[in-house]
């Protein structure tokens, strides 16, 4: 694409910037990556999901991991070593972004395991760790927004440490985790300019499980609410945002040279093939956002979405929407817990599979195989 594409408009236009929801060794090694950031691309994001994929089905990792063997590391030491130099790669890649736009994008984010999403102390010093052993200007560690990860979030951003805020999916918990972004702030006691956050709030999975829960209800109310959870839910989360950045204690916090946390849209990809394949780009888009997307929806949206405007105009309408899908029987704090729940199962199932596939090879290399 040319330097007209639909990616630089989404920032150019609306002041939303579009990043990449993935990460192969490939990419950063045979231009693929730096090809994305010409495109218009200005972030990167991962999940142990996404290196579980990547890892598990590329001989790419095999020279490193059977390094890291020799050396001596175990499995777990091993995989962090493999995530450590990807990610690395990556954030040279984007370091130019970083550098030109005043270190507002050019992030790479890579998460805290999985496992330790229930525990306050052990979070804290696994972002702690992760930011000393990259050491790099433009790293997001990801913190699970659990209810024991609100106060690790608190101390990392004290410390001033940028998190990117991952697994947000009600309205209620984005609320505590821009409460405790601001607390870290107003503890940090250096430059405020250098701290930077994203909030991660979770879209496409909500209707998936709230329009399974409307056509089990069936009622005619209940079936014309399918496919619009998801995006109420986002909108009213972004007027609280903006409603955020002009009350006296984020304007205090911005005196003294604070970034706002912007909100990015994550899990944008379309899971029910009846909806538009960008419906979660196109109905998303405004400004101090990003949107963090999997390949093929930054394909499909390059091909034809459609670059306006959208998350500020129908407010109240998302309100009533949220409002009506309640009326009709869907308790959207039980969806958004078990949604919570799930994901954070999901990325943990994810990474034991693929501490099991290493753990295989390390077998395989330890007696001799070439595999």
């Amino acid at each position: 694409m040319t330097e007209e594409s639909r990616l630089h408009d989404l920032y150019r236009r609306c002041g939303q910037s579009p990043w990449l929801d993935n990460i192969r060794r490939g990419w950063t090694t045979d231009g693929e990556l730096q090809r994305w950031v010409d495109r218009g691309v200005r972030g990167l994001t991962s999940n142990p999901s996404i290196f579980q994929k990547s890892i598990s089905s590329s001989p790419d990792y095999d020279n490193e991991f059977r390094q890291c063997i020799s050396d001596g590391l175990d499995v777990e030491a091993a995989y962090w070593q493999l995530v450590s130099s990807d990610i690395s790669a990556a954030a040279q890649i984007l370091r130019q972004i970083y550098d030109d736009s005043d270190g507002l994008d050019g992030y790479v984010s890579v998460e805290v395991s999985p496992e330790l999403a229930r525990d306050c102390e052990a979070t804290a010093q696994a972002a702690r760790a992760l930011h000393q052993r990259l050491a790099l200007p433009n790293l997001y560690v990801k913190i699970p927004a659990t209810t024991e990860g609100l106060a690790p979030i608190t101390a990392m951003i004290a410390e001033g440490i940028s998190i990117n805020v991952t697994l947000i999916f009600s309205v209620e918990r984005y609320l505590e985790v821009a409460d405790a972004y601001m607390t870290g702030l107003e503890q940090h006691p250096g430059d405020l300019s250098q701290v930077s956050s994203v909030a991660s709030f979770f879209v496409s999975r909500m209707d998936t499980e709230v329009d399974a829960l409307l056509s089990e209800i069936a009622t005619p109310k209940a079936l014309q609410l399918r496919g619009r959870a998801a995006i109420a839910n986002a909108k009213v989360a972004y007027e609280h945002f903006c409603r955020l950045l002009k009350e006296p204690r984020w304007q205090a916090l911005a005196a003294r040279g604070a970034r706002p946390q912007r909100l990015l849209w994550a899990s944008t990809s379309t899971k029910n093939p009846s909806y538009p394949d960008t419906l979660y780009v196109d109905e998303l888009i405004g400004a101090d956002t990003v949107n963090t997307l999997p390949d093929s929806t930054l394909e499909a949206f390059e091909d034809h979405g459609t670059v306006t405007d959208t998350l500020a105009v129908d407010s109240d309408e998302a309100a009533a929407t949220l409002r009506r899908i309640t009326e009709v029987g869907v308790d959207l704090r039980d969806v958004t817990d078990r949604l919570e729940d799930e994901g954070v199962a999901a990325f943990s199932k994810s990474f034991d599979e693929l501490l099991g596939v290493l753990d295989v090879k390390a077998a395989e290399l330890q007696a001799g195989s070439t595999h």
